[in-house]
């Protein structure tokens, strides 16, 4: 994926390898306009979410069980914590966890979305053409302070 200014940027947060990959796969296979980023833990999300440098985030995809800082507390910082322009980045939990606790607290805590991580590859080219489909070119997002 080159870099144009059409291709949407994702941020993925995601610290089992396997699921990475296969996220990954998914998303290249389905041929999207998206430089998919990938940060194996919730320390590194923040950082990379903190960095005023970086190129802008257009959604952000958030494991739940991650070492160092959970996908809850990123999710935390992200809406409480973070600059203006990051907590207006739609946030979906991508996780394995069903637990209807962890899907009450992922949206008292500002998620957006939350999704069971499908099984096998068919499902997960459907998802990442889903989630490209509304919520990198259906969703009007706010535009990032400064733009």
């Amino acid at each position: 994926m080159s870099g144009s200014e059409d291709e949407a940027r994702v941020l993925l947060v995601e610290d089992n390898p396997d699921d990475a990959e296969l996220i990954t796969r998914a998303f290249r296979k389905a041929g999207l306009a998206v430089i998919l980023e990938h940060v194996a833990d919730g320390e590194a999300a923040v950082a990379r979410l903190a960095r005023a440098d970086a190129p802008a985030v257009g959604l952000v995809l958030l494991d739940l069980k991650l070492p160092l800082r959970s996908g809850f507390e990123v999710l935390g910082w992200i809406r409480d914590e973070a600059e203006v322009a990051v907590r207006r980045i739609p946030v979906v939990v991508l996780t394995s966890s069903d637990q209807e606790r962890d899907v009450r607290q992922a949206y008292d805590l500002g998620a957006n979305s939350y999704l069971v991580k499908p099984v096998g590859a068919p499902a997960l080219l459907d998802m990442a053409r889903s989630l490209n489909g509304y919520w990198l070119r259906l969703n009007r997002a706010a535009n990032p302070i400064g733009a």
